[in-house]
């Protein structure tokens, strides 16, 4: 089986990757940028045409998308986010009809979610920022594409390789910066908002199974632990795990999303149905798993 994975240099992209080249008989292609891609494919640039054609020297039996960006100005996060996977799905119909297209997604495509309720698949979608809209019109072009295609929508990721850009890897990185100085400080926003965190590995799981399972998808499947936490109590995991000794002082405000949408909580119901998919890892191996992954070099981590 050939699959051709574009963003694997990014956060689930590598996960995703290193998961697939497990499979036996899969010949795993990384696809995107980098000077080191098997197939130069830029998704935010380059034209459909273009595309068609690197995907036609490919020939991938499957196509995983976990190219995308989370930060930036709107018309960076639209490039990526909404035009990309649009012109991928144009190239895909010319080039590779029949493969199948796993393209990863996100839960802020839902927007506010209601306190106590998990959201479905078939919820409205309220984005409430230029990275929901952009990441929702990327899913919409795939589901609309009648492509062999299906979204996984990622909760909120977490586990070992974590970037400082997210909240997790940031918070790892502030952690081991201040090392057991029992005066340090950390000075953070509102950390109240609750979030549906989900291991980076049981992402890179479900990908798998979707890329691998018989027959028609359900156009989306949610991607999550199905478990709301509050974020305070994962900056305070990762607290202990680090042996942490110093305070943590919250100011009003925090960001403008947490704000915005306090609560956020995926039901897998359907994932579970779909591809047998569950969650394996909870949030306390995940932050574990992170912490570790951020030790300097040579160092033993209990």
């Amino acid at each position: 089986m050939r699959i051709l994975v574009l963003g694997r240099t990014g956060y689930l992209g590598a996960h995703v990757a290193d998961r697939l080249r497990a499979l036996p008989g899969a010949r795993v292609f990384d696809g995107g940028r980098s000077p080191g891609a098997d197939f130069g494919i830029d998704l935010a640039a380059d034209p459909p045409q273009r595309m068609a054609a690197v995907l036609a020297a490919a020939a991938p039996d499957a196509v995983v998308n976990c190219a995308g960006a989370t930060g930036g100005d709107a018309v960076t996060l639209a490039e990526a986010n909404a035009r990309g996977p649009a012109a991928l799905c144009a190239a895909l119909r010319e080039a590779a009809p029949a493969a199948r297209l796993v393209h990863l997604g996100s839960a802020a495509e839902y927007g506010p979610g209601t306190p106590g309720t998990r959201v479905t698949e078939s919820a409205a979608t309220h984005p409430v920022g230029p990275y929901g809209a952009t990441k929702l019109a990327g899913t919409l072009a795939v589901t609309a594409s009648g492509l062999d295609g299906v979204v996984l929508r990622v909760g909120n990721p977490v586990g070992p390789g974590a970037p400082t850009s997210g909240l997790p890897g940031r918070i790892a990185a502030l952690l081991r910066e201040a090392g057991p100085d029992p005066e340090a400080v950390l000075r953070l926003g509102d950390l109240s908002a609750h979030r549906d965190f989900v291991d980076v590995r049981d992402v890179a799981h479900a990908a798998v199974l979707a890329v691998t399972a018989p027959g028609p998808l359900p156009p989306v499947l949610n991607i999550g632990a199905g478990r709301a936490v509050a974020v305070r109590e994962l900056v305070r995991g990762l607290a202990e795990r680090a042996g942490f000794r110093g305070r943590i002082e919250e100011e009003a405000p925090g960001s403008a999303r947490s704000a915005q949408v306090s609560w956020q909580c995926s039901d897998v119901t359907a994932a579970a149905e779909a591809l047998g998919w569950h969650p394996a890892h909870p949030l306390g191996d995940s932050l574990a798993a992170l912490w570790a992954a951020t030790a300097p070099a040579g160092t033993l981590t209990p």
